[in-house]
Order: structure tokens, then sequence, then C-alpha cells
């Protein structure tokens, strides 16, 4: 069966190679409003569903991949950065911290609908007025949940991880490989 990556994220669909070469990628426009009450761990499975779902009903014989990631600090989710004063405040939020990165996925195959999420904890070194500046003066942070790139630059901004590195760059591969296996 065919596989949809509903995805618009260059990097998802890099990684996605990782798994099979076979799959087509489509952006998907939804309505990314989240439901009041939702809970910022809940947010990024209940937007894959989302995606998925619209993806389903457009290729409907096909094996459907919806993701979303979101990054999380003391409880409040952090998207793309909109301006350089929107960035250097998430990341000095982030700086000398541990937060979350959970990447929600769903597969919808054959009617049958199956997500998780994948939570990556990041901790940041602490870091110093002019490493942030300097670090929002790239290009990077600005198309990426959080404002930061660990696969790039960002990478610097990072004392450790704890869990999969993959799902901090935006698709939890061995986890997503297993359950596509599960599925067949």
């Amino acid at each position: 069966m065919k596989i949809i990556l509903a995805s618009a994220s260059p990097r998802r669909r890099e990684l996605m190679k990782y798994i099979t070469e076979d799959f087509e990628a489509v952006s998907m426009d939804c309505d990314e409003t989240l439901p009041d009450g939702i809970s910022p761990m809940a947010a990024s499975e209940y937007l894959a569903v989302l995606k998925a779902k619209a993806a389903a009903e457009k290729y409907p014989d096909c094996t459907v991949i919806g993701c979303d990631t979101t990054v999380i600090c003391e409880g409040e989710i952090l998207g793309k950065p909109k301006d350089k004063t929107q960035c250097i405040a998430d990341i000095s939020k982030l700086s000398g911290r541990t937060h979350q990165v959970v990447t929600g996925c769903c597969i919808i195959s054959g009617g049958k609908v199956n997500s998780f999420s994948e939570v990556t904890d990041v901790t940041f070194r602490q870091l110093t007025a002019g490493e942030i500046e300097a670090y929002a003066d790239t290009d990077e942070p600005y198309d990426k949940a959080g404002g930061y790139g660990i696969q790039g630059k960002g990478s610097a901004l990072i004392s450790h991880i704890d869990g999969d590195f993959f799902n901090v760059v935006g698709l939890p591969v061995a986890r997503l490989f297993n359950e596509l296996k599960i599925q067949d």
C-alpha cells in the first residue's frame, strides 16, 4: 500500500527516507486551532490525527502518516517564533532548563487509526544574552517549534538530551518504523 506523509516539513521528509524511500509527501492545510482545555502534552497528537484524517480523505487507499511536533517548557507550548524578539524570549526561557519535545504521530491504514506520542527531554545549557542574540540573528530558528534546530547551529545550545534525537528533529524514526511494521 502506498504511503503518504502528510507534512510540509523538509526535515520530516528527509527523516522518513530512513524508514522507506517509497512514500509521497503532501502538505495538508488544516485549521490547527487547539480545542479549549487540551493539555500541552496532548496537542501534538491531536494535530497529527487532524492532519492524517485530512490526508486519508484525499488518499483513502493509502497508508497515511500525520505528524506534529511541539516544544513544551514549564507547561507552555513554544511555537515557531514570529520575529527576533519572540525568538530571544523563547530561547531565554529554555536557557538552563529541561523542556520536552513531543512529536505526535497518527497512522491511518485500511480504516484503522493508530496514534501515539514520543517525548524527548532536552536540556539547554545556561546561555548568555550574547549567545541568544547571535543565534536569533541566524535564519535557523524561525521555521522550528521552540525556535531551535538540534540538527544545526542550535545543537550548540544544548547540554544533553534524554530520548530520541530524531524526535526532536521532527520524526521519531524508530518508533514510527515499529508502528508501521505492526500495521502490516
